[in-house]
């Protein structure tokens, strides 16, 4: 997978769970890979000071943003024997509920799927510059810390 150029990880608003499906549904053609890991992050109702989050408005520097999720990517192929990978990132309110980050790894043995996710989506957390403002119930709002 080395020497791929960058490419565009967002999409505007929620990530569908058609958008998933499909994207699984697409995998099974290749009959190489033996085992699949999947990683859903979902914006959560928290209470914050008594306010309920009611959805999260993701920002990033779009180039930067992507160029980390590209070394990422080519990080976790170097580290471990994946067949496939997809990140995908929304941009813009995600409500509460809604999907905001998928991860999808494949490989021909399950062994290697389960460190692969966890170590790209703590990369993802550690480095790339996205940002989330917490939208709460009045509309107030501030901007997320990420845990």
């Amino acid at each position: 997978m080395k020497g791929k150029k960058p490419k565009n990880v967002f999409k505007e608003g929620a990530i569908s769970s058609e958008f998933i499906a499909t994207s699984i549904a697409h995998h099974q053609v290749k009959t190489q890979i033996g085992a699949h890991n999947i990683f859903l992050g979902q914006v959560r109702a928290d209470e914050i000071d008594g306010k309920k989050v009611t959805k999260i408005e993701y920002t990033a520097h779009e180039e930067m943003a992507n160029q980390k999720f590209h070394e990422i990517r080519e990080a976790a192929f170097e580290k471990f024997n994946l067949s496939c990978m997809h990140i995908y990132h929304s941009l813009g309110k995600v409500k509460a509920g809604e999907i905001c980050l998928f991860v999808f790894v494949s490989s021909p043995r399950r062994k290697e799927v389960f460190p692969a996710i966890e170590f790209i989506v703590e990369e993802i957390k550690a480095q790339v510059p996205v940002f989330g403002k917490e939208i709460f119930e009045d509309e107030t709002h501030q901007w997320k810390v990420n845990k």
